[in-house]
């Protein structure tokens, strides 16, 4: 629903990430939202000021340090709980992510306090932001939905799988085998037959890196070596499966400390 105010900035998109329905980043400073519902998740952090709004008849707010997560089909509204407004970012989420089993939970505690699960929220934004980022972001997200599960439906601690190194070293070698056309979790998990999670913490637990950092790194390994051979880095970008020249770069820069084409330029 649009507000009518002019302090008003937003940016909405829809990533290609399983689970994501859409991601909203939004600055009011005056507008206030009727009751309303949504037929997704709605896990909403805010960057400046706080909003003030009701769910099930009863107040809550958004400080700072807090995640907030309102559940599907149960109405809710929202207001400036501050005369400078909010600025809030918000990941719309289905039920892949979040079971609808959850809903009585999150409607009794909302508003979860959790340093750890706000900075990883943090971190999935910063992901979804960036194209190409999407397995990193669907890293992010699977260590952030199981956060928020263990929260709301808290049980006793999954007793280790005796499988060792072995889901670390299939994944690694599908992502090898993937390396340009890429690979999402979610397909990694059906293929492997293991939980997205578990298997990134088999991998950063076998490797020291995660998935998507391997990824990107063996993109960048391979984007060397089409420079060298006298690629322009648009065409190392497309070559190696990164979304264009501006996302190589950044990981370029960041691997081997110049961008792809001074490094192209270097080279005899």
């Amino acid at each position: 629903m649009a507000p009518s105010r002019n302090d008003t900035t937003v940016s909405a998109w829809r990533p290609s990430v399983p689970g994501v329905v859409e991601v909203f980043h939004a600055h009011f400073t005056e507008y206030a939202y009727p009751m309303h519902v949504h037929e997704a998740w709605t896990l909403l952090i805010v960057d400046d000021g706080a909003v003030r709004y009701d769910l099930e008849r009863h107040e809550h707010g958004t400080p700072l340090d807090t995640v907030s997560l309102l559940p599907p089909h149960v109405p809710h509204n929202g207001a400036p709980a501050t005369p400078l407004g909010f600025r809030k970012r918000v990941v719309y989420l289905d039920s892949s992510r979040l079971s609808d089993d959850l809903i009585g939970a999150a409607v009794d505690t909302p508003d979860q306090r959790d340093p750890l699960l706000r900075h990883r929220v943090g971190q999935l934004h910063t992901a979804l932001a960036r194209p190409g980022e999407e397995l990193e972001a669907e890293s992010r997200l699977t260590f952030v939905a199981e956060r928020l599960v263990r929260r709301l439906r808290p049980r006793p601690a999954a007793t280790a799988r005796p499988d060792g190194p072995a889901p670390a070293r299939r994944l690694r070698e599908l992502l090898d085998e993937r390396t340009v056309e890429g690979l999402s979790l979610e397909e990694a998990g059906r293929l492997l037959d293991a939980h997205p999670a578990h298997l990134v913490r088999a991998f950063s637990g076998a490797y020291g890196i995660a998935p998507h950092q391997y990824l990107n790194s063996r993109r960048v390994e391979r984007a060397r070596g089409l420079l060298l051979a006298g690629a322009r880095p648009a065409e190392a970008a497309v070559g190696t499966g990164f979304y264009d020249q501006a996302h190589l770069t950044r990981h370029f820069r960041r691997l081997v400390g110049v961008t792809p084409g001074r490094y192209r330029s270097s080279s005899r």
